[in-house]
């Protein structure tokens, strides 16, 4: 079996430590199970986001939110709905469960090998290796 599948799916933390959580990949969505709370992103977004913080250059804020509060500038939560990202909008696929881009995304890439993540219990932030 290939880690990142359904029947294998990446083992994860959130950066502040708080909650584990799986996520693998279905087709072109990427399944986000959060105890019994289901989240489903594009999965273009581990690519995408990989590129944007290279071009950033630098460390950037998770900013994670709920779809409903507004994300921090310059964050990651924002271009992970900001309509200047690669798909012009929301990576986040089911609404209502849209949001919490800027959790769940950066310790899958970190975890890839793409990112280097602090892991501090508030406001943690991400760079591209």
């Amino acid at each position: 079996m290939t880690e990142g599948t359904a029947e294998e799916p990446w083992q994860l933390t959130t950066a502040p430590g708080s909650s584990n959580y799986t996520m693998h990949i279905e087709g072109d969505e990427l399944v986000c199970q959060v105890g019994s709370t289901k989240l489903t992103y594009r999965s273009r977004a581990i690519e995408d986001l990989h590129g944007w913080l290279i071009e950033q250059g630098d460390w950037v804020p998770l900013g994670a939110a709920d779809e409903s509060k507004i994300a921090a500038a310059g964050s990651i939560e924002e271009w992970g709905r900001s309509e200047a990202n690669p798909v012009g909008g929301w990576y986040g696929l089911r609404k209502g469960y849209r949001g919490r881009f800027g959790m769940y995304l950066p310790p899958l890439l970190e975890k890839l090998g793409l990112v280097e993540l602090t892991h501090t219990p508030r406001n943690n932030s991400a760079r591209a290796l």
